[in-house]
């Protein structure tokens, strides 16, 4: 079985849409559990409904617990439904719904972790402008730098795990909550010497709703890289 969870705050605009995209694939035995913050747009409402129709699953939550702690809540519940294969997946459609079944392929190959990356030959990122491609760059130059990862794409948030694999890692205990969850649960598979393996894809920025990247999400990314450099997990 797979799981695809999707965290959501206002995505009201999207989140229809994006489900039966995802369902058009005909992928066997799939699921989506959407990981829902109180959305005061009622996304969390649009898709009760669509569970009528869909094999679409919601998770309620009473308000904004962060990237991280959504992820967490997500696992937990795939993990407890049995779910083989458990991927993460954005609202906005910067990840195109297509790319699930490359990923999913090379999942069931032999991979441990599988990372929709921006970074390698084929892949590239479309919409932002040239101070967001500087930033991006130097995050990840940063983190790849002092934490010595060696996947290319240390920051892309479209990724499909074994769930032997988060067992593995012990994700409970990740303490990272923002989008510095995506650098944590890298380093984590990378220090066990996992598999990892990264699929070309196209990157779109969002079209539709604002982007949550935060000042203070920023901050926690740097705080994140020096706190698995010097101290363990």
């Amino acid at each position: 079985m797979t799981y695809i969870i999707i965290p959501t705050y206002n995505e009201k605009e999207n989140i229809e849409r994006l489900i039966k995209a995802i369902f058009d694939l005909q992928i066997p035995d799939l699921k989506i559990l959407i990981v829902d913050d109180n959305s005061p747009d009622g996304t969390g409402k649009i898709v009760e409904n669509l569970k009528i129709n869909y094999p679409v699953e919601v998770l309620h939550r009473a308000k904004k617990q962060g990237l991280g702690s959504a992820y967490c809540a997500g696992f937990n519940f795939a993990l407890q439904k049995k779910a083989d294969f458990i991927f993460q997946m954005d609202a906005d459609f910067s990840h195109d719904p297509n790319d699930i079944l490359k990923i999913l392929e090379k999942a069931k190959q032999s991979a441990d972790l599988v990372i929709g990356s921006r970074k390698i030959k084929h892949g590239k990122i479309i919409g932002w402008n040239l101070w967001r491609h500087f930033c991006s760059n130097g995050a990840m130059f940063f983190s790849r730098l002092i934490l010595n990862l060696k996947t290319k794409d240390v920051t892309s948030g479209f990724r499909c795990f074994r769930a032997k694999t988060l067992q593995k890692i012990n994700y409970k205990t990740v303490k990272s909550s923002g989008y510095a969850f995506q650098e944590e649960m890298l380093y984590r598979v990378e220090k066990l010497n996992l598999k990892v393996v990264e699929i070309p894809v196209v990157f779109k920025d969002r079209e539709n709703g604002k982007s949550k990247l935060s000042k203070k999400e920023i901050i926690d990314f740097f705080k994140t890289i020096f706190r698995l450099r010097f101290k363990k997990l």
